[in-house]
C-alpha cells in the first residue's frame, strides 16, 4: 500500500502548479470539470490543486519529499533559496538525517529530507 494522492486548496491554481512543476518535478496530468488540476510525479503521487480558501492546518502540519541522497537535499535547498522560496527551517545536516522545511506559495509546509 502506498500513499498516492494529496489534495490542497490554493489561492491560484496556476501559481501553485508552477511551483510544484518547477521545484518538485511534477507534471500536469488532468483537469477535472470543477477546475481541480492534478499534477503527477515520477513515483505516481497525484497532487490535486483546487481553488479555494486556505487549508486550516495546524502550524506543525506538513508533508515531505524524501530525496535520493544528502547532495540532492543540498541542491534543492540552494535552488529554492535562490528562487526566493520561503525557508521555514534551515538546512540541517545530522549524521543520519539531512533536512529543511519550506513553504509553497500558499504557506503549506513542506519538509525535504534524506535519511539512509
Amino acid at each position: 500500500m502506498q500513499l498516492n494522492h494529496l489534495h490542497l486548496h490554493v489561492a491560484a491554481v496556476e501559481d501553485a502548479a508552477a511551483f510544484y512543476t518547477r521545484h518538485f518535478g511534477f507534471r500536469r496530468h488532468v483537469v477535472q470539470d470543477d477546475g481541480t488540476l492534478f499534477l503527477r510525479d515520477e513515483a505516481g503521487l497525484d497532487l490535486a490543486l483546487a481553488a479555494g480558501p486556505a487549508d486550516n492546518f495546524p502550524p506543525w502540519a506538513h508533508f515531505g519529499f524524501r530525496l535520493r541522497d544528502a547532495q540532492a537535499v543540498d541542491d534543492l535547498f540552494s535552488e529554492l533559496d535562490k528562487a526566493g522560496v520561503t525557508i521555514r527551517e534551515p538546512l540541517t545536516h545530522e549524521p543520519d538525517f539531512v533536512w529543511f522545511r519550506c513553504a509553497d506559495p500558499d504557506g503549506h509546509l513542506i519538509e525535504v529530507y534524506w535519511e539512509p
